[in-house]
């Protein structure tokens, strides 16, 4: 401790050191400095260098012929009923396809934290080794199992034959349950006991307490889930690789946006898509975040009240 004197008044200075949070702070920039290098290489640049092409009518075909046509492209989606009907699709998946999968990825981790479950172990490798079988592996099998059952069950009956085209979206949904499985899991297994043993001194039974305890505590876990199935949805960003090919997705527009690319080659208007595609995104996200403050619990608010 220093002593600078101002006049008749000592004044008394402390060096200045940095607190918990800010050490916290540089020591996550600095392990997120590799990942922030190849953001802005191979995805910001390639994203502004698309928004720059949605502006063209660039045809990969015939790129000398390349010109400026500002906003036609995105007029263009104004007439395009089949860009509108797979954006709609894409939207429709995921009201449909993500609750269910987070209520059976909660129902599986609320079984798996149970302590009357043996060998959690094994059962856990083999829902998750489901996520990593590729989409084409898991097409035939859905069309398979669906032969054995007209075969052993509708043929013998007179009933008319199961397509299954409007369950295959949910059955390969549902069958890729393993990382959000294991995401919910781990924030299950996290939840203090001593909380679930306090209201159980106060009554609350198995259902009260997953509803009132479990839900709340894990909410984080949810919302990170929503997010990451939100972009999934829309074909921006998935958990696992799997493996479709380039012109098929579960998401109804990425699939026609592949289609433009790759039958078309008309990248400009293909370009035009993404951005809307991605404008939308951008925007239920929001909506998910600015949401997330009545229904989400942190941690660390809790913390910064204490200060």
């Amino acid at each position: 401790m220093s002593v600078v004197s101002q006049g008749d008044v000592l004044l008394k200075t402390k060096p200045v050191k940095f607190n918990r949070r800010q050490k916290e702070a540089t020591i996550g920039w600095v392990f997120l400095s590799p990942w922030i290098i190849g953001f802005v290489i191979f995805k910001a640049l390639p994203i502004l260098a698309a928004l720059a092409i949605s502006l063209t009518d660039f045809h990969m075909l015939t790129p000398e012929a390349t010109k400026f046509i500002g906003l036609k492209n995105y007029l263009h989606f104004m007439g395009d009923a089949e860009a509108g009907a797979s954006l709609s699709g894409s939207l429709g998946y995921f009201l449909v396809t993500v609750p269910v999968e987070l209520i059976v990825a909660l129902a599986l981790a609320a079984i798996f934290t149970s302590d009357r479950l043996k060998n959690k172990q094994i059962s856990r490798t083999l829902i998750f080794m489901t996520s990593v079988i590729p989409a084409t592996s898991i097409f035939f099998i859905f069309f398979g199992s669906l032969d054995y059952v007209n075969r052993l069950i509708a043929t013998p009956l007179n009933l008319p034959p199961i397509t299954g085209f409007d369950l295959l979206l949910p059955f390969m949904a549902l069958w890729s349950i393993g990382p959000g499985f294991l995401i919910i899991y781990g924030a299950m297994s996290s939840v203090s006991n001593e909380i679930y043993e306090a209201a159980r001194v106060d009554g609350a039974g198995p259902f009260a307490r997953f509803i009132f305890i479990t839900l709340p505590m894990i909410s984080p876990a949810i919302f990170f889930s929503l997010v990451i199935n939100l972009t999934g949805a829309f074909g921006g960003a998935v958990l696992l690789d799997r493996g479709y090919i380039l012109n098929f997705s579960l998401s109804p527009i990425e699939s026609y946006i592949n289609t433009v690319i790759f039958s078309r080659f008309d990248l400009g208007y293909a370009s035009a898509l993404a951005w809307i595609t991605f404008s939308l995104m951008m925007a239920l996200t929001i909506f998910l975040f600015r949401s997330s403050k009545s229904w989400v619990y942190f941690p660390e608010d809790d913390e910064n009240e204490d200060f």
